[in-house]
């Protein structure tokens, strides 16, 4: 019995009692697929999968994907009254980028102007990891 080894890619392999390469060895009769294989006995109708067209349903969106309905000093800001979670956090970020309400020396700092105030508790000042957790109870 033989062994050789080689290398495809990064992945090493060994094989046993290999052969010189021939294109004979690619040949269909050549790849079928031991009695044993659990995938020898599947079968696959051509005419199955062409009598029904396929037909893609969308997903309802579910979870933060899912528009809710917001209050009022949030349509103030987010401008709809109903909206993503996901939505709300990137209309929220460019009011705070429109209006220049981050802190010049952190970043990581909101400024809040009177809008936001309503939001963010009264809070002057808002690091933007807090963001989504202040406006959670602004979903309705």
């Amino acid at each position: 019995m033989a062994l050789s080894s080689g290398i495809l890619s990064t992945t090493t392999f060994l094989c046993v009692d290999t052969a010189p390469f021939r294109s004979s060895l690619l040949s269909p009769s050549s790849l079928r697929l031991s009695p044993r294989h659990p995938a020898a006995n599947l079968r696959v109708s051509a005419t199955a999968a062409s009598s029904e067209p396929a037909v893609t349903k969308t997903r309802e969106p579910r979870g933060i994907m899912k528009p809710r309905p917001v209050t009022q000093e949030m349509q103030d800001i987010v401008g709809v009254p109903e909206i993503p979670r996901t939505q709300a956090l990137k209309r929220i970020w460019a009011y705070i980028k429109e209006h220049d309400l981050q802190d010049p020396q952190n970043k990581r700092d909101i400024l809040c102007d009177e809008k936001l105030k309503k939001i963010f508790e009264g809070k002057e000042r808002v690091g933007f990891l807090e963001i989504a957790k202040l406006i959670g109870p602004h979903f309705l």
